[in-house]
Formats: C-alpha cells, structure tokens, sequence
C-alpha cells in the first residue's frame, strides 16, 4: 500500500483553473480550510464550487475564484448568512445553482454511483424549479407513476475534505457528532485530497473510536495532509469548537483587509498572525 502523504501546497498544486471542486464539510463545521488558504496562494480561478456553503465559499468568492457555485446555503452557522458570499452574490461575480439540501445529497450520490441522475421528491412545487431551469423531471416506470426531479450526478474533478485523524494509505476517521457527506464528496471525485488533524498508524484508528468512524477508505483518496487546526476557524469536534471570535473577526473585516493581515502568506504565517489577533 502505498504512501499518499503530501503538502498542503503540494495537493493544491495538482488542481487546474476551471476544475470542478467539491468541498466537504458543512456550513462552519470542519472545513478544510488549510487546503483552501493553500488554494488562494495560487493563481487558480474559474471554478465550480460544489459545497455545503461555509467560509471556504465566501473566501474563495470574495477572491474572485469562483464561476460557478452549486450549493443548498452559504452560512456560517452562527452567523446565518455568510457575508462575503452575499456580497460576492449581490454584485453578480459568479453563477449559481441553488437547490435543496436532499437534492444535493443525492446528486453526490448519483455521482459516487456513477449515475446520470437520482429521482428525488425534493423540489418538487417548489421555486427550485423556477430558479433552475435547466432542471427536469422524470416520471416513474411502474404503476405509481409518480413525477420526480431528476437531479444530475454532481461530478467532481477533485474534493478537498478535512478529518480528525487519517494514516498514509489514505483511510480517514471522523470523530465528531457528523460525517458532513465527506465520505459522497471523496467518491464523486476523480482525485481526492484529505486534510486532517493528525495521522496515526492504521491500527491506531480505532483507538478513539469504534469502527464505524471510519468514514473515508483509501481507494477513493489521493493524497493526505497533515494539518493541526486545519479546519479552523471552523469547528473540528471533538478537537476543538469553532473559534467565535476569529469568525466575527473574519466576518466584520472588510476581505481586503482580512487576505492581507491573515492570508499574504503560509499557514504557518496564518497560525501566527491568529494568535496576534486574538
């Protein structure tokens, strides 16, 4: 088996413009935010995002990577509204399919399963509809013959995920209250790049945790990272609660401002620059 560790910068360097990257996590709550600071140290643009919207959709949004963004929200938990995402929304800077949070579920599955589309209840006599044209339905083969949105398979040219613990080959252990889909983001991608807070060897995995954490097996994983407070200032239960403060920080400072005092340089340069600030 081999050995899939690597740099954040190295993960990063394996991504192209115009990519389709999905993003796992969910709102405020272990985003793999170290791969996505790593992310905007390069010139990469013209993406479509795929996400359970966070800080990583306002920061890349705000710098102007993004063309596309698919998602069910953008928010930052405690903050309902992600506020770069909504500026970068008002002024028109990228497109945007927004759909169901279930229709988002089952279009990663539809894509792990190598699929054209799922048939979902979800959207139905709603404005999703209305909002996404490009959205059909199908109706059912058999005696019901019910309507169902087809949602299309949402394939990834890559995802970006980030775990509490993971070994070299590649298998990643969330030990927190939710897998967040970060398990559907790895299988719907071509590559898959997985952050985490410490590896450990293999047979270390079940320590902290019974089997069933083990949500991310090697063969759908491509390189791992070893980054401590790599979700920051997001959540990573149960190593640590989402830094309140630094998201306020975040949220309240004009992006200018923020990208120069926080992300002009490394994440070392990151990690200390937050620990002046607060």
């Amino acid at each position: 088996m081999s050995d899939k560790t690597m740099t954040a910068d190295e993960a990063v360097s394996r991504l192209e413009s115009g990519m389709t990257l999905g993003i796992g996590g969910w709102g405020s709550r272990r985003k793999p935010m170290a791969l996505v600071r790593a992310l905007l140290r390069t010139e990469i643009a013209d993406l479509t995002v795929v996400s359970y919207g966070g800080p990583d959709v306002g920061m890349l949004a705000a710098a102007g990577r993004i063309r596309k963004l698919i998602a069910a929200f953008a928010t930052l938990d405690s903050i309902p509204l992600e506020p770069h995402f909504r500026a970068a929304r008002e002024r028109g800077a990228f497109e945007l399919m927004e759909i169901d949070e279930a229709m988002f579920m089952w279009g990663l599955h539809a894509a792990a399963n190598r699929l054209p589309f799922m048939p979902v209840r979800a959207g139905i006599g709603s404005d999703v509809m209305r909002v996404n044209p490009e959205l059909r339905t199908i109706t059912s083969p058999y005696a019901d013959g019910e309507t169902f949105v087809a949602m299309p398979a949402l394939r990834l040219d890559a995802a970006l995920v980030h775990v509490n613990r993971a070994d070299r080959q590649g298998n990643g252990q969330y030990l927190g209250p939710d897998p967040y889909f970060d398990d559907l983001f790895c299988e719907a991608a071509d590559t898959a790049y997985v952050s985490c807070e410490r590896i450990v060897d293999t047979a270390d995995l079940t320590k902290e945790a019974p089997p069933p954490s083990l949500l991310l097996k090697r063969h759908v994983v491509t390189g791992v990272i070893e980054a401590p407070g790599g979700a920051h200032f997001t959540s990573c239960a149960p190593d640590y609660a989402r830094d309140e403060a630094f998201q306020k920080t975040y949220a309240t400072t004009p992006w200018p401002e923020f990208a120069a005092r926080f992300l002009s340089g490394d994440e070392q340069a990151y990690q200390s620059a937050v620990k002046e600030a607060t």
